[in-house]
C-alpha cells in the first residue's frame, strides 16, 4: 500500500536530515518493521533516492514558497513530508499532486505539531495551484 511505503520513506528522509545517508541495513529494517512488500519497498525505495539526487532543488523550491521562515527553521518532520510530495509531484506524473499533498497534510497531523498539516498543505498547495 503506497500509504504505508511513503511513510517507511518519511522516516528515512527524516533521518536523514540529521545524519546524512542511511544504510541499507537501517532502509532494510523500516521497510520491514513497515511490512513492506515488494512493489512498495520498491516505490519507497524511488522516492527516497528521488530525495537524495534532488534534496537541494526540492529544498531550495520549498524555501520560496515560504516567505516567512527561513528553511532551517521549518520542523524537520514537515520538512521531510514536503520533501516527499514534492518530489512525487516533481518527478512521478503517475501520482496525481492532490495525492501528494493530502498524503503529507495526513503524515503531518501523525507526526508533526497541530498546526503542521495546514503548513505543509499550504505550502504544497502552492505547487499545484500557483
Amino acid at each position: 500500500m503506497r500509504k504505508t511505503a511513503r511513510e517507511a520513506a518519511f522516516k528515512i528522509v527524516y533521518a536523514n536530515l540529521f545524519h546524512n545517508e542511511n544504510g541499507k541495513n537501517f532502509r532494510a529494517a523500516i521497510y520491514k518493521q513497515e511490512k513492506l512488500d515488494e512493489a512498495d519497498r520498491e516505490f519507497a525505495e524511488q522516492l527516497v533516492t528521488l530525495i537524495s539526487e534532488h534534496k537541494e532543488e526540492l529544498i531550495s523550491l520549498i524555501s520560496e514558497r515560504v516567505e516567512r521562515f527561513a528553511e532551517y527553521r521549518i520542523y524537520a518532520v514537515d520538512k521531510a513530508l514536503m520533501l516527499i510530495a514534492l518530489a512525487e509531484i516533481k518527478y512521478l506524473e503517475e501520482i496525481p499532486p492532490v495525492v501528494s499533498v493530502s498524503e503529507a497534510a495526513t503524515l503531518a497531523r501523525k507526526y508533526s505539531t497541530e498546526k503542521s498539516a495546514d503548513f505543509v498543505n499550504g505550502v504544497l498547495g502552492g505547487f499545484i495551484n500557483p
